[in-house]
């Protein structure tokens, strides 16, 4: 045998002798991702956006540690935001009802488990089951929709996984399903302390596996019924603990940030900072009952309402020692979170498979990267228990003007509350330019029909 053979096999040898090691060295390089999405809130909730009516000190440090950005969209309700965000798709291509995500789905679970990431999420499901028994159509529904078991994460501790009239409470004394077994020793406990503390013991357990880990947090705060929280004085009185008024929704928000702030504590306190990508976002806006005040005056929440009141919502990510503080202008919608977060992962989704969304990866490393010129909603919620009260929507959107499927045209920074359509056949050759564009836009979305109610 030559030398030359010799040198061949010793290096064939070496390499299959060292590639475990480098795999290994690979998954440990690919960062730990967090997703924290809270439960109606708008931007004007947040300091850091100009809202003065809550204190978001642990929000506020997040952004000036991290990215904030100020063109972040949602749908109008929290469903119809969640199926986009967990399957990259826009809703005229997986709608199936309200409260129910299509158990033949591929979830941002399922990827990131085929991505070789660890995988937990708790919080708020609600994807199973959600109309009432006698509601009519029910029985085509109950029940149809995707099970936890099924939805890609290796552990979850999750609230509502069944039928809506034995989902229990989200807050004090909470039904939660953890790993498979309902909880028993929950009495007197605080729903969303216990989806952190889950959390929490989560990162202890994980901070030196192998594997990178996705945790996905879909929050309930600060979603109706709208309660004392364990720091507002009501909760020490069993007696007042549930009493529901819209003034609590101060304490909600509030408890909202500290939880954020627990989460984020824990990644710093194991030392994880520097690997761990944190991102915040809100399914929809704040609640139609709740005034907030801001820097520029009052904002009335506009939860399942077109305009920026129900869509324009918070967005914040931090990746310490990535992620340069600032702020960053470029369109973001829920669909984009999908391919965005396998891109961080290492596995960014081939051009082959379709979705709708777009990484923003590199804008989070100071990149220009490839922006959105626009985003697209088709919002139609039905049918579903309360939401007979809706009808379909659709609309594209830049950063500045808004076009609807039925002609109307806005210039939202000039019109936020959208009063005052544009006439188009005495607009500038700019603003006509833009709404064929967008109408473009509208044209390329197929609208399917609205799913029977009964």
């Amino acid at each position: 045998m030559t030398t030359r053979h010799c040198r061949w096999i010793f290096l064939f040898i070496l390499a299959a002798f060292l590639a475990p090691y480098s795999q290994a060295a690979e998954e440990r390089s690919r960062p730990n991702i967090i997703l924290i999405m809270a439960d109606d809130v708008g931007v004007e909730g947040l300091e850091s956006y100009g809202g003065t009516s809550y204190r978001t000190p642990q929000l506020n440090r997040l952004a000036e540690h991290g990215l904030r950005f100020t063109h972040a969209y949602a749908q109008p309700l929290c469903t119809n935001t969640r199926i986009q965000l967990m399957t990259g798709l826009y809703n005229n291509r997986n709608w199936k009802f309200f409260g129910i995500l299509d158990p033949n789905a591929k979830t941002i679970g399922h990827w990131m488990s085929e991505a070789g990431y660890r995988t937990c999420i708790a919080g708020k499901w609600q994807l199973q089951s959600y109309d009432p028994p006698d509601y009519p159509g029910a029985e085509k529904r109950r029940g149809t929709g995707m099970k936890v078991e099924d939805t890609g994460f290796d552990e979850h501790c999750l609230w509502h996984t069944g039928h809506t009239e034995v989902k229990g409470s989200r807050y004090a004394d909470p039904t939660i399903l953890q790993n498979g077994k309902f909880r028993d020793d929950l009495k007197g406990k605080y729903g969303p302390d216990v989806w952190v503390d889950y959390i929490n013991g989560y990162l202890e357990r994980n901070q030196k596996s192998e594997k990178p880990f996705f945790v996905y947090y879909p929050m309930a705060l600060p979603h109706w019924p709208m309660v004392p929280t364990p720091d507002s004085p009501e909760w020490k009185n069993p007696a007042t603990r549930n009493l529901e008024d819209v003034r609590f929704v101060k304490d909600m928000i509030e408890y909202m940030d500290k939880n954020v702030g627990r989460i984020v504590a824990k990644v710093d306190e194991l030392g994880l900072a520097e690997n761990t990508l944190i991102l915040f976002y809100s399914d929809n806006g704040t609640h139609l009952k709740v005034t907030s005040q801001t820097k520029t005056g009052p904002v009335a929440g506009g939860k399942g309402e077109m305009t920026d009141a129900g869509t324009h919502v918070p967005f914040i990510a931090r990746w310490t020692g990535h992620i340069s503080h600032g702020v960053n202008d470029d369109l973001v919608d829920s669909t984009d979170f999908l391919p965005t977060i396998l891109e961080a992962a290492g596995r960014p989704i081939s051009k082959d498979v379709r979705i709708d969304g777009r990484s923003f990866f590199p804008q989070l490393l100071g990149k220009k990267g490839t922006p959105r010129e626009w985003t697209f909603c088709h919002f139609d919620p039905r049918p579903g228990w309360d939401k007979d009260r809706f009808q379909l929507n659709r609309y594209a959107r830049d950063k500045r003007y808004k076009l609807y499927d039925d002609g109307r045209l806005f210039d939202v920074p000039k019109d936020q509350f959208e009063k005052h359509p544009i006439e188009l056949a005495t607009a500038p050759s700019d603003v006509r330019s833009a709404a064929i564009r967008l109408q473009a836009v509208l044209d390329s979305m197929p609208s399917p029909p609205t799913p029977p109610r009964d």
